[in-house]
């Protein structure tokens, strides 16, 4: 292991040296690598976490001159909307985010303003082109999913739908069970442009650092010892071939203190203890919280974000759990998501039946080579449920894992609706490690996905042959 340590160390400076020279979709991809703790290795995941937001950013000038140009073919001028335009705040693969406040003529709030990269379309579009001749080689099975993302996207190059999509996502959940725990930015439409978003500002922390630094701030403020901490729990959560483990906070706190040569009394130990068990708690609660607040808008709404990775989810100086970055929102069809339902339900029953697991996956829109009920189901899970059972059989990625399937029945048929809500159950489970949890979204999403199957009927109800809606939907 200390080999291939030294080995990641040396070379995952080099790998984050190559996405930022490639930039536009590579960018994008080592996002979910750094989201993905539990199997890319955490030097990578460390070193590509700064893809998230901190992406070099163009200059601010050259911003500055987008900016303008958007404004003007509104008919505005860019002084007399902002009083002030910060530098940047973020910067990611299609865009840069910039703190900004406006003059009184338009409310003089403090905004977020996100402005597209150059020339960032055209970049993308040869990238996915270079992307998928690739893939046909190191990632076979994924042909028809990448198609999905890619069409997904290239919706992103116009961030008036964006924003029009954070309207319709805030006014959901200011309607929803989730209105007083989440917040989703309003953005201001009559400032956006194709090529500028200006939003609501919200004040917070990344959530897997803001844990980071409560951990520190238990240890002392040792941030070293809390980063290897979380390292060593995540290798253990990967290791486990177990869905749960019981946590034991003052052993834990023990074998801490051994490591960090630190000599404690034991009430000192046992108030820290307390501290490391509320900290895992809320922890817990937090990401508890957002699989919710998500499977909600999914199962009810129709109308989620495709893209959760870790830089879009943030605690909130108020404490509630900010939710940003609507870029690769997808609305799904009523017909859709109660198909969608029904997998899920399925999935997460306390005895699951493969047959009926692989007949809510036909009715989907999925579709294997033979049929293969058995395998069917297997794929069902590694989509839309955990990682567990490839790491049962001893597959050390979930990449590994599928073309294990694809070997004994490989999938022919992938429905569009299916991909972004599986992406997003992928990326929850990556957020999940980050944060120390075994997660099954099936198990969070089933309530939803059972009441939205309660709230419209099923079986006959719903569909006349296969597939085919009811006229009147």
């Amino acid at each position: 292991q200390k080999v291939w340590d030294k080995l990641h160390y040396k070379h995952a400076p080099t790998g984050l040296k190559c996405i930022l020279e490639l930039r536009g979709l590579f960018v994008k991809i080592g996002q979910v690598l750094s989201s993905r703790a539990d199997f890319v290795p955490r030097q990578y995941v460390d070193v590509f976490s700064e893809l998230q937001d901190s992406v070099p950013p163009w200059e601010k000038e050259r911003v500055l001159s987008i900016v303008r140009d958007s404004l003007m073919g509104q008919g505005l001028d860019i002084d007399d909307v902002f009083e002030s335009f910060d530098d940047v705040l973020g910067s990611a693969s299609i865009g840069q985010v910039h703190k900004a406040r406006l003059t009184p003529r338009f409310g003089g709030n403090v905004v977020a303003c996100k402005v597209m990269h150059p020339n960032a379309e055209n970049r993308f579009r040869n990238d996915f082109k270079i992307f998928k001749t690739l893939c046909k080689v190191v990632l076979p099975g994924w042909d028809p999913i990448l198609r999905e993302i890619e069409l997904q996207m290239m919706t992103e190059f116009d961030y008036t739908n964006e924003g029009h999509n954070l309207q319709k996502v805030r006014s959901n959940m200011m309607k929803s069970p989730y209105k007083n725990k989440v917040k989703v930015p309003d953005a201001i439409l009559d400032l956006t442009s194709k090529n500028l978003l200006v939003m609501e500002y919200l004040e917070g922390k990344k959530l897997a650092v803001a844990i980071e630094e409560k951990l520190a701030s238990i240890l002392g403020g040792d941030v070293k010892m809390a980063r290897k901490v979380l390292k060593a729990k995540q290798q253990a959560l990967f290791e486990s071939k177990h869905s749960s483990h019981q946590t034991n906070f003052l052993s834990e706190l023990n074998d801490i203190l051994v490591e960090s040569n630190v000599n404690m009394s034991a009430i000192e130990k046992a108030k820290k203890a307390v501290q490391l068990m509320s900290m895992t708690r809320d922890a817990r609660n937090k990401l508890n919280l957002l699989l919710d607040a998500t499977g909600y808008q999914i199962f009810n709404d129709g109308l989620y974000n495709g893209d959760p990775h870790p830089g879009n989810i943030l605690v909130l100086d108020c404490g509630k759990l900010g939710l940003i970055d609507y870029g690769q929102t997808r609305d799904l069809t009523k017909h859709d998501r109660l198909a969608l339902a029904a997998v899920i339900c399925a999935l997460g029953r306390t005895h699951v039946d493969k047959h009926e697991v692989s007949n809510a996956m036909n009715e989907l829109g999925f579709m294997t080579r033979c049929n293969n009920e058995e395998n069917l189901a297997n794929f069902a899970a590694l989509y839309f449920d955990s990682d567990i059972a490839g790491k049962t059989l001893g597959y050390a990625t979930p990449q590994k894992y599928l073309q294990h399937l694809n070997a004994i029945d490989p999938m022919i048929e992938v429905p569009d609706s299916a991909v972004f809500v599986a992406r997003t159950s992928f990326l929850f489970r990556g957020l999940g490690a980050l944060l120390q949890q075994q997660l099954h979204t099936s198990q969070h999403w089933k309530h939803h996905a059972k009441m939205a199957i309660d709230r419209n009927g099923k079986g006959l109800e719903l569909y006349n042959l296969g597939l085919t809606p009811i006229a009147n939907e």
